[in-house]
């Protein structure tokens, strides 16, 4: 999943402006979401028609086909490829539809159990697709129905992912342009850093002469206190995040790092971005302009 630069800008701007972005990767998932509930729906009618007899496993025979996706396999048996790789240490296409056939077996079996000791209940599935339907028992109808939870939990996962890998780095620039931040003074280019006892990936740095000061995004609520800690573990200069609780700006502070929260009541929360590149004595200027005005220049400049 990729987010457009519109939704990016969205994002960012809400960021700035101290409100809560995440209708905005709500909406993406919901739209991704019954999107895939249309098309999958439409392959259960055409599945069901075509399967042989009415004791053929067209579920099965259709959805965990080894001419599908890998992707498509995992999801369709109720599983995604990221689990099946924690599982296996391997996502091959081998591996996926062992993995797949596997769980579909259990996960069938779970669901006939559960149908003989829930004997009173009955659940019919009816989808018509040009004015021609199938009904799906209740065994089909949770099989579909666990399909669906699984493609939704894969799709918000996805979701909230990208956005923070795609919005940080431009959030970072969108602030150091708002004050006028020189180019010389941060690097956002996308590098590893070899220096550091594990190897991953670096993507902001505001810079003063020979010093260079590590800057690190994360769009969290103040729920998930681990992901402060894993920003803290790394050494981080600049904390930039969405909300912080209490906790993590005193731990920021005795860790003597720098922390801006954005969400704030008087949309102001950008503003200690300022203070931090005051106290690093990285070359700015004051912003006292139009916000909306601002930001619609910049994103002129950072978004191509």
């Amino acid at each position: 999943m990729r987010l457009t630069n519109k939704v990016a800008k969205n994002i960012i701007t809400k960021l700035i402006k101290g409100l809560d972005y995440r209708m905005e990767v709500v909406s993406i998932i919901n739209a991704e979401f019954l999107q895939f509930a249309i098309d999958f729906f439409k392959q259960v009618v055409e599945a069901k028609l075509c399967a042989g007899s009415i004791t053929t496993d067209w579920y099965k025979s259709a959805f965990l086909d080894g001419k599908l996706s890998p992707d498509e396999i995992a999801i369709n048996s109720g599983l995604n490829k990221k689990t099946i790789h924690n599982m296996y240490n391997s996502s091959t296409k081998e591996i996926v539809i062992n993995a797949a056939n596997q769980h579909y077996e259990q996960l069938y079996s779970i669901i006939e159990s559960l149908c003989e000791n829930e004997a009173g209940l009955d659940l019919t599935l009816t989808i018509t697709l040009n004015d021609v339907s199938v009904k799906l028992n209740i065994s089909e109808s949770l099989i579909v129905i666990n399909t669906l939870a699984v493609k939704r939990a894969a799709l918000r996962g996805g979701a909230w992912s990208t956005a923070g890998k795609q919005v940080e780095k431009f959030l970072l620039l969108t602030l150091c342009k708002l004050y006028s931040v020189s180019d010389n003074n941060y690097d956002s280019q996308f590098r590893r850093d070899r220096s550091k006892d594990v190897d991953r990936e670096i993507d902001f740095y505001l810079k003063d002469n020979d010093k260079k000061y590590r800057c690190e995004v994360k769009l969290m609520g103040q729920g998930n206190p681990e992901s402060a800690d894993a920003i803290f573990a790394r050494g981080t200069n600049i904390f930039v995040a969405d909300k912080l609780s209490n906790q993590n700006k005193k731990q920021a502070e005795e860790l003597k790092t720098y922390w801006v929260e954005l969400h704030s009541k008087d949309g102001d929360g950008y503003k200690r971005f300022k203070n931090v590149l005051e106290a690093l004595k990285i070359p700015h200027s004051d912003f006292n302009g139009n916000i909306d005005a601002s930001l619609n220049t910049i994103f002129k400049d950072i978004f191509h």
